[in-house]
């Protein structure tokens, strides 16, 4: 009923517990998810878990944020994304939140190696028609022109793909959806403070949502502060259901459909 479509199980807090937590899954009506790969490093273990689980599947792709680690080619973004079960490119995109040249911080010149990143990851996704898996934080201006300057448009020729987590206004939510992509909403939609995000989730089309866990982190309420699981996302959906009308169960049913509607891959 239920799709996770974000969560890093290969992380050693929730590797170390699979069976608790695919259990856990199975109780809470959890039937999917999409583990996210965020270096070319841990790609092995991501597809691995994709390969071995009948309702799990993979990315390929290199966080914004990591430094210090394998520098994806096209080449190699796009020889991993034909292996199966690998549905989409990322998490790729651009987060500037430790950037403030006030405070001696890095300049947007500094930067540059995030922007060519994620045009490796846009390209790579043009190439193989897989949609990408979009992470910006306190980048959002760039992250859209950048889209747009590679031929993001939502036209056929587009990769199109998510905004995972999505914490920005409504007006970013809009130019996102423009340019056909999806919006997928987090834990962070249960906290009491998210009262921009909550009617950023009512803006949003039925058509263009999914929903996610992010997990390890954002544990929604009421287990924030505690590691998270994908079992937990039917709780964003709860949330999401209070906001726009219906059950939790229709919205857990509603964003699994655009879950492969997105990423055709998965019934192919």
């Amino acid at each position: 009923m239920y799709t996770d479509s974000h969560c890093h199980l290969n992380f050693p807090e929730l590797l170390q517990r699979l069976p608790e937590i695919r259990s856990a899954m199975a109780d809470a009506e959890v039937t999917r998810a999409l583990c996210i790969c965020t270096t070319l490093e841990e790609f092995g273990n991501v597809h691995r878990l994709a390969t071995s689980y009948d309702n799990f599947w993979a990315t390929v792709g290199v966080h914004p944020d990591n430094e210090g680690v394998h520098e994806p080619t096209y080449d190699e973004l796009v020889e991993r994304a034909g292996l199966p079960r690998v549905v989409a490119i990322g998490e790729t995109g651009l987060d500037y939140y430790q950037m403030d040249e006030r405070k001696g911080g890095r300049t947007l010149a500094d930067m540059a190696w995030q922007r060519d990143r994620f045009r490796t990851h846009i390209r790579a996704a043009r190439t193989t028609q897989l949609p990408l898996v979009i992470h910006t934080r306190s980048a959002s201006e760039d992250t859209l022109a950048i889209l747009k300057e590679e031929g993001e448009c939502g036209d056929a020729s587009s990769a199109g793909g998510v905004f995972h987590c999505f914490t920005e206004s409504q007006a970013v939510a809009r130019a996102a959806l423009d340019l056909g992509f999806y919006i997928s909403l987090s834990g962070i939609l249960t906290f009491k403070t998210a009262h921009e995000l909550r009617e950023v989730a009512q803006f949003v089309p039925s058509d263009r949502l999914l929903i996610e866990t992010d997990s390890p982190y954002l544990a929604p309420v009421p287990y924030r502060g505690k590691t998270n699981s994908p079992a937990y996302v039917p709780f964003v959906a709860k949330l999401l259901a209070e906001l726009r009308g219906g059950t939790a169960e229709e919205m857990g049913r509603l964003t699994s459909q655009n879950f492969d509607t997105l990423f055709t891959k998965v019934t192919a």
